[in-house]
């Protein structure tokens, strides 16, 4: 019976899974490893566009073009994690991230185009009365009277009960 000062036999050191012929996979080719960090890159800059996306009539141009470089970031991370199964070699560095960062980026920039088409009467309304509001009275009065027509807006939108 074992005691409580027995221990279990200790495990080696965890190595690289094995592909499937048993080898370890080999080190990702240079061209795979460039398209990762080219879609990790390009990832991070669609959704630093989100983040820099000001002023209306620019917004739209800022967050159409994270839009493309989300869509081109989950491609090439896509694709180069597909390149190197098929190549039986091991996943580039920076392929997943850069799929997650362009799929976060395609889905946030494609809501924001989305509001941006709902609302755009909206949101250029307000738009124009804030460049006219000089004073704090005025721009309250601003975003009161967004939030009202916004509210309005979504009611409309409502089925009948």
């Amino acid at each position: 019976m074992p005691t409580p000062t027995d221990r279990p036999p200790s495990r080696p050191p965890s190595t690289p899974r094995p592909a499937l012929n048993g080898r370890p996979p080999s080190p990702p080719d240079p061209a795979l490893q460039q398209r990762a960090w080219t879609a990790l890159s390009l990832g991070m800059l669609s959704l630093l566009g989100l983040s820099l996306a000001g002023g209306l009539r620019r917004a739209v141009y800022v967050i159409a073009a994270a839009f493309v470089l989300g869509a081109l970031a989950a491609w090439l991370g896509g694709t180069t994690m597909s390149r190197a199964r098929r190549a039986g070699s091991a996943r580039p560095r920076g392929a997943v991230a850069g799929l997650i960062l362009g799929i976060l980026g395609l889905a946030f920039s494609a809501i924001a185009l989305i509001v941006f088409a709902m609302f755009w009467k909206e949101l250029s309304a307000y738009s124009n009365c804030l460049s006219g509001a000089n004073t704090l009275t005025a721009q309250q009065v601003c975003q009161h009277q967004f939030s009202q027509t916004i509210t309005n807006e979504i009611r409309s939108l409502q089925p009948a009960s």
